[in-house]
């Protein structure tokens, strides 16, 4: 069976876009980050769509933006970290690609989203108690959609090389 769009997924700070580049590279594909794509339909960034318009808006946007994804072939998508969770966008994923979800420590989660927390409207301004409970409790609420992923992939620390992990598997579920 052959994956010509892999979906990247994970909460925010996970390294999907990161990773994807990665991948992407590895496997000779296409990267596409699902809101990079959506900032340059909209020509909007994120936090002026959020202020602007408001989170249902932006899901929609998202929505918009993953389902023209159906048309890239040899693709790396990285989605949103909330993307999974809105409308039946999981069971869509799992329909057009293989979906990967990086799970992620919310150690390492939170490491990372303090060095970029004033570009990310949902998390600007929190101190680190608040961060921390945040990212607690999304994650629990964001992980039984996660948890419908092809593919898991567990990242400790930063050490890891994800990319190549991610790969690994699909060498072990493709055959090449």
């Amino acid at each position: 069976m052959q994956h010509t769009r892999v979906f990247l997924l994970g909460f925010m700070g996970s390294g999907k876009t990161y990773t994807g580049r990665r991948l992407a590279s590895r496997l000779g594909y296409t990267f596409t980050d699902l809101d990079a794509l959506i900032v340059q339909r909209e020509r909007h960034s994120i936090p002026d769509i959020f202020a602007k318009s408001g989170e249902d808006t932006f899901r929609q946007l998202e929505r918009e933006a993953l389902e023209a994804t159906k048309h890239l072939e040899q693709a790396v998508i990285s989605c949103g970290g909330g993307t999974p969770c809105f409308f039946d966008n999981m069971a869509w994923i799992n329909q057009h690609g293989l979906s990967v979800y990086l799970h992620t420590t919310p150690e390492v989660i939170q490491t990372r989203l303090r060095r970029g927390q004033q570009r990310r409207p949902l998390i600007k301004g929190m101190n680190d108690s608040e961060l921390q409970e945040f990212i607690g409790r999304m994650i629990e609420i964001r992980k039984p959609y996660y948890q419908q992923a092809m593919v898991e992939v567990y990242q400790q620390s930063d050490e890891e090389d994800m990319a190549a992990i991610i790969h690994e598997h699909l060498l072990d579920i493709t055959g090449h």
